[in-house]
């Protein structure tokens, strides 16, 4: 993507020891919006907030983003950069980006301009009302029919196994006060979910409704098996009732087996019927044996995550980072 020199003079302001409002923007696969993203979020925040910052957090894009985000950094101080390893993803590395942000108030959004940098003054003016998060609510979503039907669907499930009310139309698009942030920093577990992590810290919470946006270019990172995967791993690190729906179950199955095998006995008792031959009994065993797979599994899972807790690495590597402090 060939980028006129004129679209780089982009005017910065000598950064401010205090900071109003911070953008935290993961970044991946989203080359063509790079630029667009920063002229729009300028034109907005400058005449929200006095100071503000933009962090954009690469999470080892295959485009190069991590050249144009150093590009936008050196014609504009207010754009922080930082440079991830390797892919850790999304959730990661927005850990990354709210762990340097430095704003009264951090609002996290997508790169892909879905979450319109315009509708951040719904949020900021919301939070302002009192309340210490503020979740946007997408209304008309711009999504494929298979993907807002497993948003759906996800939303439901979670909710049933976390037993607390889950909303499939909000997003990452929210906006936090300090001490949320202050929070969050703390709050170290390797399975992320930043909508997630926001509804368990227990502050007050609010929603604005905002107009979803088409994605200004590229296309979504997420395929349908790393929505799976990124779904069962936000059901397992929220809650254990999976593995006490899967004791319900094994009770509910041995009840079955007991009953089943006293009626038998008491219909060759009293009619002297002989029991029934061995297919039913191999069907029996295959049945129970396939129940005890899943359940190990589920409990593998648990298991692996416990692993993975123990071993107390970081959540993610820095590579390198553009107008931020050398200690970072």
């Amino acid at each position: 993507m060939e980028i006129s020199q004129e679209a780089l003079e982009v005017p910065g302001r000598e950064s401010s020891s205090h900071v109003v409002l911070s953008v935290v923007v993961p970044v991946y696969g989203c080359r063509e919006c790079l630029f667009e993203l920063h002229r729009r979020l300028v034109l907005v925040l400058e005449k929200l907030v006095p100071t503000f910052e933009i962090v954009l957090v690469n999470d080892a894009s295959p485009d190069n983003s991590w050249i144009l985000i150093q590009t936008l950094a050196t014609r504009d101080v207010r754009v922080k950069g930082i440079n991830l390893s390797r892919n850790f993803g999304q959730h990661y590395a927005l850990a990354a980006g709210l762990d340097v942000a430095a704003g009264d108030w951090v609002v996290v959004m997508d790169c892909d301009l879905q979450h319109p940098p315009e509708e951040i003054e719904k949020l900021y003016h919301k939070a302002l009302e009192g309340h210490d998060i503020v979740f946007g609510r997408r209304t008309q979503r711009q999504d494929g029919l298979v993907k807002r039907g497993t948003s759906r669907l996800f939303a439901r499930v979670l909710s049933y196994l976390t037993d607390s009310r889950h909303d499939g139309t909000v997003s990452n698009f929210t906006i936090a006060s300090r001490n949320v942030v202050r929070t969050l920093r703390t709050m170290r577990e390797r399975n992320r979910s930043y909508p997630l992590l926001l509804n368990w810290v227990g502050y007050d919470v609010a929603l604005v409704e905002f107009q979803h946006a088409r994605r200004f270019a590229g296309r979504s990172s997420y395929s349908f098996s790393s929505l799976v995967g990124f779904a069962i791993e936000s059901i397992i690190s929220q809650s254990d009732k999976p593995l006490r729906l899967s004791i319900r179950f094994g009770f509910l199955v041995s009840l079955g087996a007991t009953l089943s095998s006293v009626w038998l006995v008491f219909r060759y008792l009293r009619w002297g019927i002989p029991v029934a031959g061995w297919t039913s009994v191999i069907v029996s065993i295959y049945f129970v044996a396939g129940l005890l797979f899943a359940n190990l599994g589920i409990v593998g899972l648990y298991i692996g995550r416990i692993f993975d807790a123990t071993k107390g690495r970081p959540l993610y590597v820095v590579e390198s980072t553009v107008n931020l402090p050398p200690t970072y």
